[in-house]
């Protein structure tokens, strides 16, 4: 009777402990997800779930709504909210969000990606600006950053140019230096200055001057000589 009443206390005991056993090592299909102790179909991307399935009926399903995604089998009762690409960040739209896909962002003119993510980007930066006296060695793009190097010698740039230009010699184009160059200016050449003009007027002037006299003297002394001959010839015949 005790043998008899252990041994009908004992099963049960035992199928509590096969049904444990049997939930602990229950596994679905690739394509069920568990709930409680059974394995439910999952729903097709573009959808979730609205009811888990039980033995009288299938999972029910309904698709993503507008601003939600899910792009795999689920069982989840709820879709992705889509990725939104903030001018803010840095950002733009490069494929927009669908029932089966996230949005797709891309730096925007002017950035470069900080952390690029399969074909899109979470987070970009404005390119850096390079300096006066810097040239740009290396434009930046969607994926790199600007790269600027200095100038030396006689040459400069505003932190724009694509190399360093070389200052103006004002010397060679008959022009005064009025302001020299640096690393970021080129020299300023401007016309020769007023005084120089007054020295060159006046150095012609004497030099015509001179000249004139030149020519008068000689002619002077042309025509007194010419003068005595006449006298010398008349003598002679008288």
């Amino acid at each position: 009777m005790m043998f008899g009443g252990k041994s009908l206390t004992a099963a049960p005991l035992l199928i509590l402990l096969m049904n444990i056993f049997r939930g602990q090592t229950l596994t679905c299909h690739q394509s069920e997800y568990m709930i409680g102790d059974k394995c439910c179909r999952m729903c097709l991307p573009g959808s979730r779930v609205k009811t888990d399935c039980s033995e009288s009926r299938d999972t029910s399903c309904l698709p993503c709504s507008e601003g939600t995604f899910m792009n795999h089998p689920t069982g989840l009762k709820r879709c992705f909210a889509c990725t939104s690409c903030a001018a803010g960040s840095g950002l733009k739209i490069k494929t927009s969000c669908a029932a089966t896909s996230d949005t797709v962002c891309e730096p925007l003119e002017g950035f470069h990606c900080l952390d690029p993510t399969g074909e899109g980007c979470t987070t970009a930066q404005k390119h850096t600006r390079c300096q006066p006296g810097q040239y740009v060695r290396q434009k930046g793009t969607a994926l790199t950053d600007t790269v600027c190097s200095d100038c030396t010698g006689e040459t400069y740039s505003d932190g724009t140019f694509p190399s360093c230009q070389p200052h103006r010699q004002c010397e060679s184009e008959n022009l005064q230096l009025i302001k020299p160059g640096t690393v970021s200016t080129d020299a300023e050449c401007g016309e020769q200055s007023s005084d120089w003009k007054t020295v060159i007027c006046i150095i012609s002037a004497v030099v015509v001057l001179v000249l004139l006299v030149v020519v008068v003297v000689l002619s002077a002394i042309y025509c007194v000589r010419k003068k005595k001959r006449n006298l010398n010839i008349g003598m002679i015949y008288i």
